[in-house]
């Protein structure tokens, strides 16, 4: 075993007990905790979209406890304003009378940052997050302010159809690297929550990995092997997502206006390689670029009018895209003439 697969295999013994202290608060919900370390290893953003009450704060409360990291939350309301999230300059007097200006940093100073409930504020608020999501830094009166390093932004919605939610800008959709869909728990899972709930209080989950594991690991990510056929692969699903594009499936040119751009496949690779590391793999295959397709894509996609007159999903779309997108370039042709 050489040291790269050394390393890979310790990843993996520590990403399963990562998810075993997070199983000391969350009940079942392994589809959604599994795709949330996607992000998380992957060095990107994670949205979180589910009905309220099914424990979506709490999950990235306890992923916050299990790292060694600066939690901060931001409880998005309707009349947050964007300096509320930034921060701004205050006038200060000094000890000898005189006065200057000091940085009051606001709650997206941190390294995990709980954006709950974010189409809850006006666009103009949510657009204060763009800068930091895709730059880590933030521009104060001028001045730009890096975050610390590691810093990822987890944000939970509930779903558009509900009372005093606003639509996410397309642009902040795209800085995110997953959107995961928060499933309601089943009968099992609904028991066993009200029986850990309503009795004694179980505690915090334990400390898992300190700051300087998390970012050895986000490197160890990015340096997992992807094949180019495996990588065309991703771009072929891009490009057809596209209802321009030549290969593009009947249900993407009937149902969307827009399909992803280039994050959407840096999102595709990434996410694929973190997949590939958790399975203590050093290569990604091209199932790994299909499973994490839904997460990766479904926020990318905008509806067409038809679209949704008609109730075509995009996870429909995207269902489409994997069946019908062709792993070989020898199949391209094939594919199109159908």
């Amino acid at each position: 075993m050489d040291k790269f697969e050394h390393k890979l295999s310790l990843a993996r013994e520590t990403t399963a007990k990562l998810k075993d202290a997070i199983g000391h608060v969350i009940v079942g919900q392994n589809d959604v905790v599994e795709q949330t370390l996607w992000g998380i290893l992957a060095g990107g953003h994670v949205l979180l979209e589910g009905a309220p009450g099914l424990g979506k704060t709490l999950l990235v409360r306890t992923i916050a406890s299990c790292l060694d990291l600066q939690f901060s939350r931001i409880q998005f309301t309707p009349d947050l304003m964007p300096s509320d999230v930034t921060g701004t300059n205050i006038l200060v007097t000094a000890a000898d009378g005189s006065r200057h200006f000091q940085l009051h940093k606001g709650p997206i100073f941190g390294q995990v940052i709980l954006a709950d409930e974010i189409n809850r504020a006006t666009p103009k608020t949510q657009s204060a997050l763009l800068e930091a999501m895709q730059e880590h830094a933030c521009t104060i009166a001028g001045k730009r302010h890096a975050m610390e390093e590691p810093f990822f932004v987890l944000a939970t919605e509930n779903p558009i159809e509900m009372e005093g939610t606003y639509p996410l800008p397309e642009a902040q959709l795209d800085r995110f690297l997953l959107k995961v869909i928060v499933p309601s728990p089943s009968e099992d899972e609904m028991t066993e929550i009200l029986n850990r709930t309503t009795g004694r209080d179980r505690g915090d989950a334990p400390r898992v990995l300190s700051r300087d594991e998390v970012l050895e690991m986000r490197a160890l990510c990015r340096d997992v092997s992807i094949a180019e056929p495996i990588v065309r692969y991703a771009s072929r699903l891009v490009r057809a997502s596209d209802p321009a594009s030549q290969g593009a499936p009947d249900l993407v040119r009937r149902g969307l206006r827009y399909g992803a751009g280039v994050r959407g496949g840096q999102s595709l690779v990434l996410a694929a390689k973190a997949v590939a590391m958790l399975d203590g793999r050093a290569h990604v295959a091209f199932a790994d670029i299909q499973r994490v397709a839904k997460p990766v894509l479904r926020h990318r996609l905008i509806r067409s009018f038809e679209g949704e007159a008609d109730g075509i999903t995009t996870d429909q779309v995207v269902a489409a895209l994997v069946e019908q997108v062709p792993t070989r370039p020898e199949n391209v042709e094939k594919a199109v003439a159908k």
